[in-house]
């Protein structure tokens, strides 16, 4: 399946972030892939993604992953999961990962959820968006694109990403100083302001112990995030890559009663 998605808006302008010292030193392209993907062209790339449509009036969940991981990585596993829960998924490909095309950029990536949910054709006020890891950024960025999608998912999420990206850019290469790339960083990735902005239902998922997110990034966005419907879940075993694994069945119980009990409830 193939869908082009035509830019609305004017191509913005390059940013440091998207520097090869910068993102190329956070965004690790994986080369696995899924077969018959859910393709989108969307800012002369390519996204392989994936999209099952169970039922139109049922839920739908837009699930973003981790840097180092592809959506082969969850697809069909997890998804199948989604899908016997009674969700619709689509799980968005980056630039350059699992046989997409394009470079992976940081702030050029931004409206790329924006571009599969709408080539998807799915309704947002049905729709709950999910971020794992850097996913998060993409994920808030989808919330505050579109602020009537019916709730928002954090798994092991960012709360100050100029942070993260601090800690790997080569800030010599790439010619830039570390105050530069922190107002970049508030430019596009404010998430403060962009999780005080977005109303509806907030769950965080994350690990007491996480080791490379510690969990004070989950306490920030809790306190930011303006709904009046948000819960942090602290999971105390498991760390930033076992998170789903070691709490399986708690973490599902969790995105289920969310889901159904919290969002449907409340927009769905």
């Amino acid at each position: 399946m193939f869908y082009r998605v035509m830019a609305h808006e004017k191509r913005m302008s390059k940013s440091i972030l998207d520097d090869p010292a910068i993102s190329g030193r956070y965004l690790f392209p994986q080369s696995r892939y899924i077969e018959d993907p859910f393709e989108v062209e969307v800012g002369g790339a390519t996204l392989k993604c994936h999209r099952q449509i169970i039922d139109s009036d049922r839920p739908t969940l837009i699930h973003f992953h981790g840097n180092g991981e592809a959506v082969y990585d969850y697809v069909p596993d997890l998804a199948t999961v989604f899908e016997e829960m009674g969700l619709n998924t689509i799980f968005v490909e980056y630039r350059k990962y699992g046989g997409s095309t394009g470079e992976a950029h940081l702030v050029e990536m931004l409206g790329d959820g924006e571009a599969v949910l709408k080539a998807a054709g799915v309704n947002p006020e049905k729709t709950v968006a999910f971020g794992r890891s850097i996913g998060s950024l993409y994920a808030i960025e989808l919330v505050h694109r579109i602020p009537s999608i019916a709730g928002l998912i954090l798994e092991s999420g960012i709360a100050d990403p100029a942070e993260r990206f601090l800690l790997y850019a080569d800030l010599e290469t790439a010619g830039v100083s570390e105050s530069e790339v922190q107002a970049e960083s508030k430019k596009y990735f404010d998430h403060q302001a962009k999780l005080a902005a977005y109303k509806n239902p907030l769950l965080l998922l994350h690990t007491e112990f996480d080791g490379l997110v510690e969990i004070v990034h989950a306490e920030r966005n809790l306190a930011w995030a303006g709904s009046d419907q948000k819960e942090l879940v602290r999971f105390p075993a498991g760390n930033h890559n076992s998170i789903l694994s070691v709490n399986f069945e708690a973490y599902l119980a969790a995105v289920k009663t969310f889901i159904f009990e919290t969002v449907r409830k409340r927009s769905l």
